[in-house]
């Protein structure tokens, strides 16, 4: 049976049959994000609400952007397991990879925003032991995740589902961040180390964006 790891450090294209394996892995790893997401965005935002914490009801609302473009990438793996023709590939391929780089630039705008108005109003989380345990379970999730779509994008060759894997790692980050400050605010009352954690993630966020706003290709086989 054909590896898809072995064949790809050999240089060898994988069969027809072996890529849409690997796009149905793809798309269910997408569903899976979106299911996820879905369930996380309901969450934060009952936290947040209930403990008047800006930041849970803005990373839940962050979450509907993920599986905003996790549904344009849910298309393309669609077209991609009915083994359409590859120029119809093609097409839905840098169609998604834009939509995800402007998803991307939306969530750069949301941590901005966010981040700049917890500072500005020196608005503290209050304690949410729902939102802490949110954050973990998103910790240990997604990286898993992401780590099964950047394999199965360079399976595929996909620029796209590279990009939204990196969205999904990225908000990973905001999980990261989302934890720190609660947990930083709990215990030592730094209400600003959520914040200013986001915050330094936003040029990542606007290089990749702008890259798959112009559709370049991150996940070219390289010779």
């Amino acid at each position: 049976m054909s590896n898809p790891s072995v064949d790809h450090l050999a240089g060898v294209q994988p069969s027809p049959a072996l890529t849409r394996d690997w796009g149905r892995i793809g798309l269910w790893l997408v569903a899976t994000t979106m299911a996820y997401n879905v369930a996380e965005g309901v969450i934060a935002i009952w936290a947040g609400v209930h403990a008047r914490s800006i930041a849970l009801v803005g990373f839940g609302l962050d979450s509907y952007i993920e599986c905003a473009a996790a549904a344009a990438l849910l298309w393309r793996l669609m077209v991609e397991a009915r083994a359409a023709h590859p120029e119809a590939v093609q097409r839905t391929e840098q169609r998604v990879h834009r939509f995800v780089g402007a998803t991307f630039m939306a969530l750069a705008l949301y941590v901005l925003g966010q981040a700049g108005w917890t500072l500005w109003t020196h608005q503290a989380p209050d304690e949410s032991l729902v939102g802490i345990i949110l954050a973990v379970a998103s910790l240990i999730i997604m990286p898993l995740v992401s780590w099964g779509k950047l394999h199965a994008a360079t399976a595929l060759n996909s620029a796209a589902l590279r990009s939204e894997a990196k969205e999904t790692l990225a908000c990973s980050y905001l999980s990261f961040a989302l934890l720190l400050g609660l947990v930083a605010n709990a215990a030592a009352g730094w209400w600003w180390a959520d914040p200013l954690a986001a915050l330094l993630m936003v040029p990542w966020l606007v290089k990749e964006g702008m890259e798959g706003l112009r559709g370049e290709h991150g996940c070219e086989h390289e010779e």
